[in-house]
This record gives structure tokens, C-alpha cells and sequence, in this order.
């Protein structure tokens, strides 16, 4: 049997600052002798107790911080105050903290420990309320292997030994109530660990605000109080299928887009810039790097320190809030970078939480990423899935996000993830699949979908792994959309070889269409293929400029009619020349070029004919609405193809990947009747040579391949043309 700890066991690890029940002395306290009240005040000379109108003395506990006062019988003493006098003469006054027992609920703590709390972030971290009339904030946070846990700030002078807070059992949960405490505070967590007495001092891991760089402290944040005019937004986006409906994303990185004197852009100003610079580009949606807060610039927000706080980096919560909201009204979709694959190291936040191993794993060959000298969360610990979880709910209820594009989701997947023999560690079966990590992808793809219908999770997934954007009931991982790095790597490889080698890789071109059914997918041009080398998309065009700017307008022609949902990166829309550079901002002075503003009249002109014409989105994911015209002309570099909406309604498409004109070329099609061009990327509109097919295109009655029909076309140099029947 364990002794029962003495009071003055209590007493001494009180002192000591390893008391991890403080109410258990501290407070007031009934007995038989009375009610006692004892507070612990480390920087006071005097202290008095006042209740009502009425000041009595506390009396010092020998040498000790500790001060204490009994009434005789059971005193009925309301909320008093405490008044205290420290070294230099100053006075202070607060109610006594541990006059408010901890109120975390029974169910909060049953739901957190089994890993089914998808809404810890309501518990845990700083929360302003109002107890027993009172106002104040209160804390809590989860540190499992930790003796004492204190929360620390200005208000307390930094000092843990001021404000221990209370452990709920075995749960690991820690909390405690500071009353008269208001938003705009800043406080960390003094841990101290219970195996070798190491004191941690960390940021909450579950703060909703923080300092600005390169201060780390968490700040306590406002109540909830935005008054989002966006209902209409939210109806429609869950009772409408996405599947069926345009989606053209616009990446973006927002301290990089466009900055002003230097500095980057606010939250609030780019809720008029970015806005209508991209409705008037006609993107469906935006994509944010990461905004999650985090200590480095460089990192572009993957290394995330704050998974329920939006980075100060540009501006305030409600400020973010506000950019969401505009691009809601003027009918633009807001997709987040999510990062839950990895944390960084930073002995501030996550990394050891509690001196010991919380979040990742122990065993660096389960707990580390070698290549970004990052640490790996444990997913099959219920607490940690909670965390992420929560943070993935976070972003969509209390900012409105329609959803999450998931980083690295193949480092999840795999324990052998960029590892070498003896770097990890095989699974229970012995396999190098990571079993918890797919549990939890899966668990976390059905409770979005489930709890907000029309919200998307997105893959970044780079290898066959079968089944990412199918339903997990039928084996999937659940996601609603994967990134297709194969159609990308293959695209633009063959589009930065020589014109005349392409006829050696026909089959870049084709093979995407063996798989292209088999996932939802979307068609990615995005930041990784910017950076580090790669150059820009039109740096990485052969030829003369002009090749490159008609090759730059063919590949996007090809995107933007080739099934699956599009996304493309800031810059690429007007030609950027230089790599992305996360510490400048966009050469927004290219527009002022002939070639540059009409490769950006090109991609708006895409994004209408895409969300126009049902044919190229309607069945982006179904083998239904994409049909072969020809595909096996690699002498000539040139493909065709049928887009179809399942209702009648089709276009055709013909890509000639050469710098040299066909005319007279013969495209098969299935239909008779007249076709009008309505797309050329040559046009002189574009900055091409205007070359092309005018007014109305009569199908001839003669075969071309397996079909019984074909069209006499006219194929600009390193263009694509897209036509339509007539109805």
C-alpha cells in the first residue's frame, strides 16, 4: 500500500517547487478547528487577507513563503482578496487563485484520454472567463511526465514557485484559474520534470496567439467576437458537391506576394490586394502557406511551432479572419497548409514538452526526420492525436477554412521514409508501413468530412500508396483530393527538353492517363518547383524567349484542360523570371511587358473557360469525361482529346509541342457539324503570332483513326487550341 503524503510533505515540495497538488495546501481549508487560508507569495515582505470590509493580518510560516490565516468555526468568506507588500514598498491586491478549484470535467478528461476529444482546444491552452463573477483566464495544458507545472508571465515576475498548477490524477492535465488575468497577457509553462528535476520553461502548446518573432511567449487571446457575414458561403459549400464543381487554386505564400516599403503585407490589406487580384483572375480558391506560427522565415511556416495560432507575422486573429471572410464574399475558397507530418527541434515548444519524450517518439529511429532535422509526432499516442485533431477542426470552425492541404503525407506513411538500413524501425508485423499514422490520417479524413460536409482535405502524397482519396470504408485513406506529382514531374520534364527530342518522350505525355482515374487528383504547378535550384517555370522553358513564353502558355493550355483540379503558384500566372524568393516579393513590374501581360490575360482566360464550360470540370475524376483523340503522334509532338460532361456538351483539345506550325493536321472526332476555336494560346491577344483557325470549323465525313469524322485544323507553333461543337 502507498503511505498517504503528510502536510508537511506537502509543505516541503511546496517550497521546494515540486508540489504538483498546490490546492491541497493552498486556499482555504475547513477542519474542525476552523477555516484556514494559506497562500504561497515568494516576493512579499507582508501580506493581509480581506474579506468584506474586513483586513486581518497573515501571519509568515516561519522563514518560509508561505502566509496563513485562521478563523475559528467554518467561515463563510465569498471571494476575498489577497494584498501584499513587496520588497520596494509596492502594494498589490488580487483574489486568491486557489479560491477557485479546477473545473475541468470528468468527461473532458475521459474524452481526452481516449483519444476522442476532437475539441481539446476548448479545454486546454488560455481561455478568458468569468467564475463566481470573477474575471480571469484559465490555464491548462497536458504534461504527463512532469512533477510541477506553474504557469509564468510579467504578472508573476517569470517565477513558477508563484502559481503551481493542479494535476487531474493519472490524466496528465494541469490547469489552474487566475482571476482578474485579461486577454493580452503573456505566459509560458515552467515544467519541472518528476525523473531527474529538470525545469523546461515552454510555450503552450495549444496557445491560440503569440509574441511576434523572435519572442516565443503565448498570449492570451480575445474571446471569439468576429462577426463573419459569410453564411451564405457556408450553406452552399456544404450542400454542393465538390466533385463535380471548378476548382482552380492560387498558392500563395503571403509575405512574399507583394510587399509595401519593405515590409510584408498585413492580414487586413491583403483582404482588399490579394482578393481582388485573384477574383479577378477567376481562382476558385486560395491556398496559404502554412500560417501556423513559427520561429523561422525561411521554413515558409512547415515548421510549426503554434498549431492553433495564427502567425503575428501579419497582423491579428480576427484580422485573418477578416481576409477569409472578404475572399468568402466575393466567392473565393481559403485551403490552408497544414503541417501535422513533423515540429522542429526549438527547446521553446514541443520538442521534450515535459523533459521527456510527450509528442514524438523516444527512439529517434521512430522519432526524427534526418533530411529536415525536424522530430516526428507519436500517432498512435491518444493525447497527440487528440492534439492534431483538434488543430485540423480548429482552423475550419473558428477561421472558416474550407480546407486543409496535408504536407509531406508520405513521410507519415512510411517508416522508412529518406531512412537507411538501421534508421528505423519496422512495424509490429514487420512491415514499413506506419500503422498509427494511417489510423490516424484516416480517423482525421472522417471526422472532418463527417462534422463539415464541403470542407476538402488534400494529399501532398508523392507515391503509389493505393486508395489516398478513396473512402476509408473501402480501404482508403479518405482524403477528397491527392497532388499528382507524377503528371507534374512528367509534364515538366518533357516540357524542358529541346522541341526537337520530344518525339523520344512521347510517353511523358500519355502515361499520366494509365492512372490519371485512379485517385482524385489535383494538377500541381506549385512552390516546390520554384525553389532550391529548379528556377522558374518559365526559367526552366528551352528556347529563345519567345519559346519560352509559348511553351510556359501550352503548358498551362494543357493544365487547365487535362482532367483534375488545378493549382498554381504566385509568379507563374505572369512569368516570373527569378526563383521564388520568401524574402522579397513578386517582380510585379513584369506586367508592364507585352509577353508577361499576355501570359496573365492567358491564365485568366483559362480559369473562365474552365469554371464556364461544365466539359472540363464536371468529370475530373471519371474516366467518363476524357476520351483520346489521338495520342501517338510523337513524330509531331501533338496530342488530342475530348472533354465531355456526361450530358452532351464536349471540347476538343489539340497540343502541338513543336515550334513548327501543322497545317491541314487532321484530328480525329466521334461527332459530325461545325466547331469554333475559342481558346489559342497563340493569339495575338497572348503575345503569340496569331496563327489559328477562324470563325467555323466544318467536321469532314472522312475517318481519322478509329473515328468517323475528323477536323482539318490549323495548329500554331508550340500551342494549344481548344474548340467546341455547335450545339
Amino acid at each position: 500500500m502507498i503511505a498517504a503524503i503528510t502536510p508537511g510533505e506537502h509543505f516541503q515540495a511546496l517550497l521546494d517547487g515540486r508540489e504538483h497538488a498546490p490546492f491541497a495546501l493552498l486556499g482555504p481549508h475547513h477542519d474542525a478547528a476552523g477555516t484556514q487560508v494559506r497562500v504561497c507569495l515568494p516576493h512579499a515582505i507582508a501580506a493581509a487577507i480581506i474579506v468584506g470590509a474586513t483586513k486581518l493580518p497573515l501571519q509568515r510560516r516561519g522563514a518560509s513563503t508561505i502566509f496563513e490565516f485562521r478563523f475559528p468555526g467554518r467561515a463563510q468568506l465569498g471571494q476575498y482578496r489577497i494584498e501584499w507588500q513587496d520588497g520596494s514598498g509596492a502594494t498589490h491586491s488580487t483574489f486568491d487563485a486557489y479560491a477557485f478549484p479546477p473545473e475541468i470535467s470528468g468527461f473532458d478528461l475521459y474524452l481526452f484520454g481516449s483519444g476522442r476529444h476532437w475539441h481539446a482546444y476548448r479545454v486546454l491552452g488560455a481561455h478568458a472567463r468569468v467564475r463566481d463573477g470573477v474575471a480571469g483566464v484559465r490555464f491548462a495544458t497536458w504534461a504527463p511526465n512532469a512533477e510541477r507545472v506553474s504557469v509564468v508571465g510579467d504578472f508573476n515576475r517569470w517565477d513558477g514557485r508563484c502559481h503551481p498548477m493542479q494535476v487531474h490524477g493519472s490524466s496528465g492535465v494541469w490547469d489552474l484559474f487566475l482571476p482578474e488575468l485579461a486577454p493580452g497577457a503573456i505566459y509560458k509553462y515552467e515544467i519541472r520534470n518528476r525523473h531527474d528535476g529538470s525545469l523546461h520553461l515552454k510555450t503552450d502548446p495549444y496557445g491560440q496567439r503569440f509574441e511576434h518573432r523572435p519572442a516565443t511567449a503565448a498570449i492570451v487571446p480575445e474571446p471569439a467576437g468576429f462577426a463573419w457575414q459569410d453564411a451564405a458561403w457556408i450553406a452552399d459549400r456544404s450542400g454542393t458537391s465538390w466533385l463535380n464543381r471548378p476548382c482552380s487554386i492560387y498558392e500563395v505564400h503571403l509575405g512574399s506576394w507583394r510587399r509595401a516599403a519593405g515590409k510584408a503585407p498585413s492580414y487586413r490589406q491583403l483582404a482588399e490586394t490579394l482578393v481582388a487580384y485573384v477574383r479577378d483572375l477567376g481562382f476558385t480558391h486560395i491556398e496559404l502557406l502554412p500560417l501556423t506560427e513559427h520561429p523561422l522565415d525561411e521554413s515558409w511556416g512547415y515548421q510549426t511551432t503554434g498549431y492553433f495560432a495564427a502567425t503575428s507575422r501579419y497582423g491579428t486573429p480576427d484580422e485573418l479572419r477578416l481576409l477569409i471572410d472578404t475572399c468568402h464574399r466575393q466567392g473565393i475558397g481559403v485551403l490552408l497548409d497544414w503541417a501535422p507530418a513533423h515540429f522542429p527541434r526549438d527547446t521553446y515548444a514541443l520538442a521534450r514538452f515535459d523533459g521527456s519524450a510527450v509528442y514524438e517518439h523516444e527512439d529517434p529511429r521512430r522519432g526524427e526526420h534526418g533530411d529536415w532535422g525536424t522530430l516526428i509526432f507519436n500517432y498512435g499516442r491518444y493525447e497527440v492525436k487528440n492534439f492534431l485533431l483538434s488543430s485540423a477542426l480548429y482552423w475550419i470552425e473558428e477561421f472558416h477554412i474550407d480546407g486543409l492541404r496535408v504536407d509531406a503525407v508520405s513521410s507519415m506513411l512510411y517508416l522508412d521514409y529518406s531512412k537507411r538500413d538501421g534508421e528505423w524501425l519496422p512495424n509490429e508485423y514487420g512491415g514499413r508501413e506506419t500503422l498509427e499514422a494511417i489510423a490516424f490520417l484516416r480517423e482525421l479524413n472522417t471526422v472532418v468530412h463527417a462534422e463539415h460536409p464541403g470542407c476538402l482535405v488534400i494529399a501532398e502524397e508523392s507515391t503509389s500508396w493505393p486508395g489516398v482519396s478513396r473512402p476509408v470504408d473501402g480501404g482508403g485513406l479518405g482524403f477528397s483530393m491527392k497532388w499528382n506529382m507524377g503528371w507534374m514531374h512528367d509534364t515538366l520534364l518533357y516540357l524542358g527538353l529541346d522541341p526537337i527530342y520530344r518525339r523520344y518522350h512521347h510517353r511523358e505525355l500519355t502515361f499520366g492517363m494509365l492512372y490519371a482515374f485512379t485517385e482524385n487528383f489535383i494538377l500541381p504547378f506549385s512552390h516546390d518547383e520554384v525553389v532550391h535550384g529548379k528556377g522558374s517555370l518559365l526559367g526552366r522553358m528551352p528556347g529563345d524567349d519567345w519559346q519560352r513564353f509559348a511553351n510556359l502558355r501550352l503548358l498551362f493550355t494543357y493544365q487547365f484542360t487535362y482532367p483534375g483540379k488545378k493549382l498554381l503558384f504566385m509568379g507563374g500566372e505572369f512569368g516570373q523570371w527569378r526563383e521564388w524568393d520568401c524574402g522579397g516579393e513578386l517582380d510585379w513590374q513584369l506586367l508592364a511587358h507585352a509577353p508577361h501581360r499576355g501570359l496573365h490575360d492567358l491564365v485568366r482566360d483559362l480559369n473562365r473557360l474552365y469554371r464556364e464550360l461544365p466539359c472540363l470540370h464536371r468529370l475530373d475524376f471519371e474516366a467518363e469525361g476524357f476520351i483520346w483523340l489521338d495520342c501517338d503522334d510523337a513524330d509531331n509532338s501533338v496530342i488530342a482529346y475530348r472533354r465531355g460532361d456526361g450530358e452532351g456538351n464536349s471540347a476538343i483539345v489539340a497540343l502541338n509541342f513543336t515550334p513548327v506550325p501543322r497545317y491541314g493536321y487532321r484530328i480525329g472526332v466521334p461527332f459530325g457539324g461545325r466547331y469554333r476555336e475559342i481558346l489559342n494560346s497563340d493569339s495575338l491577344h497572348y503575345g503569340g503570332g496569331n496563327l489559328g483557325n477562324t470563325a467555323w470549323v466544318e467536321a469532314l465525313a472522312s475517318p481519322q483513326g478509329t473515328w468517323p469524322h475528323c477536323l482539318e485544323l490549323t495548329l500554331p507553333p508550340l500551342s494549344g487550341v481548344v474548340l467546341v461543337p455547335e450545339r
